[in-house]
């Protein structure tokens, strides 16, 4: 005959099911009256009380890590110069002020602008920098245009220039668009943009990865184009190009081993799309294989590429020139 062992002291056994849902046991600073959870309630008051995580707490509620920040008197002002869209301005405590700053204040009470007061450990964590020189900007996020709603705004725009008698109008009102490939410096892009605008370009496009932003330091550079030329963002760059080819748009990209000049590929004077590649890469092979033609800007053996911003500039002229051309022959 087998006897069954019972449970015996101390092994749980007898009270099992008492000791059910109880879980782990607290820890001492948990435990309300244990001496370790008074002990921590003094450290947290202490930490309370630090005037630099004070600071880090109050500068929190007002900025975050994705917020673009203009720091600096000279920068400052320059963006408020050129309206580079802000809801912010964050001025430190007991300032001295010179005309600059003056200046900076007044252009914000124009625009309408939040004045936020600050110690100085809050400006340090508003700006992450201590060079703020006592003024932060926050920016804007930039609205960008979908694509369609680029070419639909410029092909309306060229209806309506169908009517004009002269032929200068209508050919120069034919849509124009400028694309970058793999341009990562804002300041590049806000010299683009405002090579755009000084052409007469309908809208700049942008691939979502691998591509500059529209951030403040484009804006500046940009001299407040930016606020008149519309810039789209689309997921492929390749893409966005034959969806714009079915509408009727021709591109060229532009590339230092092209087999025709800029300006002279043939399709200036009809809607087009002008590709430009980073400085050193160029374009890349799917969108250069999806372009029409490969455009050269003729340069000497001294040096090996153009800066983007260059380059756009003298791609936008080069088309501006070819359509007054075409326009004059048909007069």
């Amino acid at each position: 005959m087998v006897i069954k062992k019972g449970p015996t002291k101390g092994s749980g056994g007898k009270h099992r099911n008492a000791l059910r849902g109880k879980g782990a046991t607290p820890k001492a600073e948990d435990r309300v009256y244990h001496k370790a959870y008074k002990e921590k309630k003094v450290a947290d008051r202490r930490k309370m009380a630090d005037p630099r995580l004070a600071a880090r707490r109050r500068a929190a509620k007002f900025t975050s890590d994705s917020d673009d920040l203009v720091i600096g008197r000279n920068a400052v002002l320059e963006a408020l110069r050129v309206n580079v869209p802000s809801s912010q301005l964050y001025i430190a405590a007991r300032i001295e002020h010179d005309d600059r700053t003056r200046e900076i204040v007044r252009l914000a009470g124009v625009q309408g602008l939040h004045l936020l007061e600050a110690d100085r450990l809050e400006m340090d964590r508003i700006a992450r920098s201590s060079n703020h020189q006592g003024v932060v900007l926050k920016v804007q996020p930039y609205q960008y245009s979908s694509l369609a709603d680029l070419a639909d705004r410029a092909e309306k725009k060229a209806r309506a220039m169908e009517a004009a008698n002269s032929a200068a109008a209508r050919i120069n009102a034919r849509p124009l668009f400028i694309a970058l490939d793999g341009v990562t410096d804002p300041q590049n892009l806000g010299a683009v943009i405002r090579s755009a605008a000084a052409f007469g370009a309908n809208g700049v496009i942008l691939p979502e990865r691998r591509s500059a932003s529209v951030t403040a330091a484009a804006w500046k550079v940009s001299a407040g184009a930016a606020a008149h030329m519309p810039v789209a963002r689309v997921v492929n760059l390749t893409k966005a190009i034959e969806s714009l080819r079915e509408r009727g748009y021709y591109t060229v990209g532009l590339d230092g081993g092209g087999d025709k000049l800029v300006g002279e590929t043939g399709f200036e004077a009809d809607p087009l799309v002008v590709v430009l590649g980073s400085e050193g890469k160029g374009l890349s092979r799917l969108v250069r294989e999806a372009c029409d033609a490969i455009a050269g800007i003729p340069i000497t053996n001294m040096v090996e590429s153009l800066n983007a911003s260059v380059a756009a500039g003298i791609s936008l002229y080069a088309v501006a020139r070819a359509r007054r051309d075409a326009a004059a022959a048909q007069q």
